[in-house]
């Protein structure tokens, strides 16, 4: 069972790579409506920052970038034609994304706006690159998705559900799923993800999944005859059967789920290291409506 805790104090840098679709969508069905001086809905940004700011506030927080998709569709629509789209979200919070980077980079904080890779994958490439620098003790994931579970290595990298300050170590990866990190792509390819758009494999439910995959890890090492199965799951026949017929599929929905780790992504650890909002923020916080926010912000690593 995944515990509560804290992120704890180490005495490297920790890296703190934000989902900031994740928490543009969280505010904007979360935080109250707000209407800018100038009329337009801006609430999800507003609640955005103030988060941010709050985790700013954390002293441990130094080095820090959040990512955003740009555009709701990526490469991956090429692939699967039912993979998630814009159709459907709500105009006034597409509206808001092109304002919420802006604000985020007023901030202080490296953006990084996705058109052709999704914003998991910039975090994916990042969270790769820098937990394998020597002065780096951790890199966290601020984002209780599922997919970023596939990240997770050791205590090294970790996923940290901020709202209920749950944190995702290897060990509670195992606990959560019933598997290893580098299975979560195939246990999302059998299981299905319905945020994202692709349906998994019938009869494959996240027990009789967990159970298959804790023996054989990946989808290629299943056995074809189920009789050579060596875990005793219900229906074994039954879902090895949507399988067989439907190997083309999951392979391709894994290719859906696997978090790409090659987003040409050109800061270095340096460029990620907070140093204060830039001059333009308090221009920001006055086109938001926003009052005391920049003070608060000035107050910080005094």
């Amino acid at each position: 069972m995944t515990t509560k805790s804290k992120v704890q104090s180490r005495s490297g840098i920790k890296v703190h790579l934000v989902d900031g679709t994740y928490e543009l969508f969280r505010n904007y069905f979360g935080a109250p409506k707000r209407t800018s001086p100038g009329g337009r809905e801006v609430g999800a940004t507003v609640g955005l920052l103030r988060t941010l700011v709050a985790l700013l506030a954390r002293p441990e927080v130094t080095h820090i970038a959040c990512a955003f998709d740009h555009v709701i569709e990526s490469f991956r629509n090429d692939l699967f034609a039912g993979y998630k789209t814009s159709e459907g979200i709500d105009q006034e919070l597409l509206a808001q994304f092109p304002l919420a980077e802006r604000a985020v980079a007023a901030l202080g904080i490296v953006v990084w706006p996705m058109v052709e890779f999704e914003a998991d994958d910039a975090v994916a490439t990042a969270a790769d690159r820098f937990s394998d620098l020597k002065n780096v003790d951790q890199v966290v994931i601020c984002s209780p998705d599922k997919d970023f579970a596939q990240l997770v290595r050791g205590k090294k990298i970790v996923c940290w559900d901020r709202r209920r300050e749950i944190i995702l170590d290897e060990n509670a990866v195992h606990q959560k799923f019933g598997v290893g990190p580098e299975s979560i792509p195939d246990w999302l390819a059998l299981v299905g993800d319905t945020a994202d758009g692709y349906p998994g494999i019938q009869g494959w439910g996240e027990k009789s999944t967990s159970m298959v995959l804790s023996r054989y890890k990946h989808l290629e090492a299943i056995p074809n005859d189920v009789r050579k199965w060596k875990v005793p799951v219900s229906r074994a026949e039954f879902i090895s059967e949507n399988l067989e017929r439907s190997r083309n599929e999951v392979l391709l929905f894994r290719q859906l789920a696997t978090l790409r780790t090659d987003v040409p992504l050109a800061e270095k650890l340096y460029d990620l290291k907070w140093t204060g909002a830039t001059s333009g923020f308090t221009k920001y916080c006055k086109k938001l409506g926003i009052t005391g926010l920049q003070e608060r912000v000035s107050d910080l690593r005094k």
